[in-house]
């Protein structure tokens, strides 16, 4: 494997670690500007429908930009909305903050996603988890890091932490990945992209990242008061099983990228699915014991961050050529869904407590993977002929 795509995977943990911080910072941010939890946590449903608006637009608008110009100036655009957030006198400025941190990283990860892939085109699952794995990386480590550093800190010193650490990488990706033209596909422009989307094939799966991203993320965004209610756990303890899902989400993204090659993208994509939906449904009943939570949490974090590299790889093989206009729209789907779960479990929360998340995330699973079999039948009934020189994945 080249170095380079850790590399790329260094950039994808600060984006990473920027989008998720509001999990651990809830109770910091909460405390100083006077906001409840359950107001403190739209923040992330701000930064992902910035993301998500801007993806598409994004990529665009930067459709014939050198690849390598385009990571660099989209971790600096990332590095500022970092640096406004840790300088926000108000909730209001503190949501600029992430929108224009969300531009940068909408910019970024399917850049980062598309040129892993070049530099590794014979083990594509490969280099796509890789990137990934920069963002399981920032659930490990990343977020639990920003809640040890917020009592010392605050939530602005973190911000600036993480601006920091963005600095630092946007350097080396000027020096270190080589210079990428522009793919062919890059520059047309937004009805192309729309027109490729309205393939049945990459609606259903677009549907299904939504789906997906809003089964795993309402409960994620809440995991701090859902485990304050019902594991009757706070501090250095909720920091530990922060880790715990992490170091899953870490091994499942690996092992994502590794099935997918070996044994297609359907057949893991169903797996994933089916695993997660278990799962959740028994999180609350685990999370009454400190042990317990642990367990779930590693392995709820494994299938559902097991989920991104078929996902990716089949976008791919749906669109050959056209790969970077699904990927980018992907890129929306995902945090359109995170912003949809950020309002549904606040949402939860104020009508049945945060115990109730993991039910709700439960339904929308069982919704993902109904659309995940309707999409394998799909793919089945394509002629022979339309799929011919498509790679497995």
């Amino acid at each position: 494997m080249t170095p380079r795509l850790y590399l790329l995977a260094a950039g994808t943990f600060t984006i990473g670690t920027t989008a998720y911080l509001i999990t651990s910072l809830l109770p910091a941010i909460s405390a100083e500007l006077g906001v409840s939890q359950a107001v403190a946590g739209q923040l992330s449903t701000t930064f992902a429908l910035a993301y998500a608006i801007s993806a598409p637009i994004v990529a665009t608008v930067t459709g014939r930009w050198n690849r390598r110009t385009l990571l660099v100036v989209a971790l600096l655009t990332t590095v500022a909305g970092n640096l406004i957030s840790a300088a926000a006198p108000s909730f209001a400025i503190l949501a600029t903050g992430r929108v224009v941190a969300a531009i940068g990283a909408a910019a970024f990860t399917p850049t980062a996603t598309l040129v892993a892939a070049g530099l590794l085109p014979e083990r594509r699952g490969r280099a796509v988890a890789i990137v990934f794995g920069g963002l399981t990386l920032a659930m490990a480590a990343g977020v639990p890091a920003g809640g040890l550093l917020a009592p010392l800190l605050g939530f602005r010193g973190v911000h600036v932490a993480v601006a920091a650490l963005g600095l630092v990488i946007a350097l080396a990706v000027a020096r270190v990945v080589p210079s990428v033209p522009a793919p062919a596909a890059a520059g047309v422009g937004m009805r192309e992209r729309l027109r490729v989307a309205a393939d049945p094939r990459a609606l259903a799966v677009l549907a299904m990242s939504v789906i997906g991203v809003v089964a795993a993320m309402t409960t994620y965004t809440y995991l701090v008061p859902f485990l304050g209610a019902v594991t009757q756990v706070h501090g250095l303890t909720v920091i530990i099983l922060l880790v715990t899902y992490g170091v899953g989400a870490m091994i499942g993204n690996t092992l994502g990228g590794r099935a997918t090659d070996r044994f297609g993208t359907r057949t893991v994509l169903l797996a994933v699915l089916i695993g997660f939906t278990v799962l959740v449904v028994f999180l609350p009943l685990a999370a009454r014991s400190v042990i317990g939570a642990g367990i779930l949490l590693l392995l709820w974090g494994l299938f559902g961050w097991a989920f991104n590299p078929p996902v990716q790889t089949l976008l791919v093989e749906i669109s050959g050529p056209r790969a970077g206009l699904l990927i980018s729209l992907n890129a929306s789907a995902i945090y359109l869904g995170s912003g949809i779960a950020g309002g549904l479990g606040g949402l939860v929360i104020g009508v049945a407590g945060a115990g109730v998340l993991p039910y709700v995330s439960a339904g929308l699973g069982v919704l993902g993977l109904v659309i995940g079999i309707v999409t394998v039948l799909r793919r089945e009934r394509v002629p022979a002929r339309q799929r011919a020189g498509v790679g497995s994945g």
